[in-house]
């Protein structure tokens, strides 16, 4: 939605009278903008030499896996494979005629009306929606949606354009159609928004669910992320009021993920790796992905490379064969170190170390190699066994002059540069005077905690995966902090342990994107600290967390958006509360 900044409210394009909508016969839908995207479904057939698995009961449908930190996994920003709402009929079923029922009078001389009423119901039948995949329509953009698409309006029908902007005018390509909106495809641009990029990184964006802004300009994407901010703010009379800063843009607009987390499909003399293509369960092969660190790019090239060398078999979702599941590699930037992670479905031992040595040949720079088996049917990424291929396990990773130590399934913010913005923001929000008890609630690995503790008297850090805090552990002995510890459990159970021993001075909430559990922010509450900082990566969970918490007694006195994700839909925000005077 074409927004306004300058105090935070949306504020929607006037668009007096849009034209009507036509079908656009004379265009070629061939020739669409872009490269044509290489795809393979993930469900096609493959052999293997791997045992097929006992038949599960039926699963949930596959997506994109998430992690438990809400961030995306395939690709890991933003790419799904699930079907959009709706219907999936493009023509629902024409409504029944009633029976005709006469008068008594009339009875004996009633007319044969089976063939008229046919007649209607097949003029009906013609008349069923307007719209049919495979349709090229000419569409005025009014706006945007919360996920980056451009929204038209056919003849009552929502029409969401990948890449379209407020005030735009674009031909269109239908590619599916639901009971109450269809999506589309941009084929040309006959009005452009003075907001769009000219020269876009990607070309894929039209089917490619992971940069939903890239055809946008920076700036524009900026304050398109705080009026998102701000629209998730004005649903609620509690936080109307509630300043929303200008979004602080990330240091690197592209080539900032330094993880990445990608499918494997295909079959192994001609794999893909890649992402969910939108609203199917085919993966679209984006080994030069623009967000990516460079190294990540390679790495994928070696892979696919060692898996036709190798013959390793690809694992196929709908018969439930083969080895190879997905490729996670994370890259430590300051040393420009990667770790890679093979999930497979067995142990294939050979296979594994064989691919493990050509990546490493290909590419020097992978210092770590390991496995992680999972055996599951469903969509979840990790297992629950890892076995490490190389002698070094860990990588070290900086963000500002705090080294963390990184494991496998350690999380860690995949834009080093934007996380050091955050963090530094909640230190300068807590305003530390060296007295102060903190506790950084869904601590992970300590980031937060880390850079708090040299100004607090101490800080006490809870997550529920043990593993995290682990490594939690383990980073603050490397950074020689010492009044930090971390406690592994239910955070609103210790959180009012805490409150029993004597409180806290400030509580710092940087939840998964559901937001917390309420009886979490009644926890926090119940000890009455005098600032709370929540830090968030969804707008609308922050939004109703906040609206909880001015109910309890605080008052949000500020929110700063950062861009954590250029290109993409999605913003880190930190909010900071006060407790209300009585």
């Amino acid at each position: 939605m074409k927004q306004v900044a300058q105090d935070g409210r949306s504020k929607q394009l006037d668009n007096s009278r849009p034209q009507p909508q036509k079908s656009y016969r004379k265009a070629d839908p061939a020739k669409t903008e872009g490269a044509a995207p290489r795809a393979t479904s993930s469900h096609s057939k493959t052999s293997s030499t791997t045992a097929r698995k006992t038949k599960a009961a039926p699963t949930e449908r596959a997506e994109a896996p998430r992690s438990p930190r809400g961030e995306a996994s395939a690709a890991a920003y933003g790419s799904r494979p699930a079907q959009p709402k709706g219907d999936r009929s493009a023509h629902p079923a024409a409504g029944k005629t009633g029976d005709w029922k006469p008068s008594g009078k009339s009875a004996g001389n009633r007319p044969d009306r089976a063939p008229a009423a046919k007649g209607a119901a097949a003029r009906k039948e013609e008349r069923q929606p307007a719209l049919r995949s495979g349709q090229v329509l000419e569409l005025n953009i009014l706006t945007t949606n919360d996920e980056g698409f451009g929204v038209a309006n056919h003849e009552g029908t929502r029409v969401l354009v990948a890449g379209g902007l407020p005030g735009e005018v674009l031909v269109a390509k239908i590619t599916y159609v639901g009971r109450r909106e269809a999506f589309a495809n941009t084929i040309k641009c006959l009005k452009r928004s003075p907001d769009r990029n000219p020269s876009p990184a990607c070309t894929l964006g039209r089917v490619c669910d992971g940069c939903g802004l890239m055809q946008m300009r920076y700036p524009a994407q900026l304050a398109w992320k705080k009026a998102l901010v701000a629209r998730h703010f004005r649903k609620y009379s509690s936080l109307y009021e509630v300043p929303v800063r200008e979004t602080i843009g990330s240091p690197r607009e592209l080539g900032y993920r330094n993880t990445a987390k990608l499918v494997i499909a295909g079959k192994n003399n001609d794999p893909v790796i890649g992402i969910y293509r939108r609203n199917t369960h085919d993966v679209l092969e984006i080994e030069d992905c623009a967000l990516h660190h460079p190294l990540i790019n390679k790495v994928v090239k070696a892979a696919k490379a060692g898996i036709k060398k190798g013959k390793v078999q690809i694992y196929n979702p709908k018969s439930e064969m083969g080895l190879l599941r997905y490729l996670v590699v994370r890259v430590a930037e300051k040393s420009n170190q990667a770790m890679v992670v093979l999930v497979t479905t067995d142990q294939g031992y050979n296979e594994m170390h064989h691919l493990a040595k050509f990546i490493q040949q290909a590419v020097p720079e992978v210092a770590v190699v390991a496995q992680n088996i999972n055996t599951s049917t469903g969509n979840v990424i990790f297992g629950t066994k890892d076995r490490s291929i190389t002698k070094a396990q860990t990588l070290k990773a900086f963000v500002g002059d705090k080294i963390f130590n990184l494991s496998p399934h350690s999380f860690f913010q995949v834009n080093s540069g934007a996380a050091r913005i955050i963090y530094e923001k909640v230190r300068e929000l807590a305003n530390l005077r060296g007295t102060e008890r903190v506790i950084d609630v869904y601590c992970g690995i300590g980031g937060i905690s880390l850079f708090l503790a040299d100004r607090a008297r101490e800080v006490v850090g809870i997550e529920f995966v043990e593993a995290a805090v682990a490594d939690a552990t383990i980073n603050a002995a490397l950074n020689h902090v010492e009044n930090c510890h971390f406690e592994a459990g239910d955070a609103a159970h210790l959180i009012d342990e805490i409150g029993e021993e004597g409180g806290a001075d400030l509580i710092v909430l940087n939840p998964p994107r559901k937001g917390c559990d309420e009886k979490v922010l009644k926890s926090v509450a119940a000890i009455k600290p005098p600032r709370i900082i929540y830090v968030s990566c969804s707008p609308e969970t922050l939004a109703r967390d906040l609206d909880i918490l001015s109910g309890l007694g605080y008052r949000t006195a500020e929110v700063q958006p950062v861009d954590m994700f250029p290109q993409t839909v999605h913003v880190e925000d930190v909010a900071l509360l006060e407790l209300r005077q009585a």
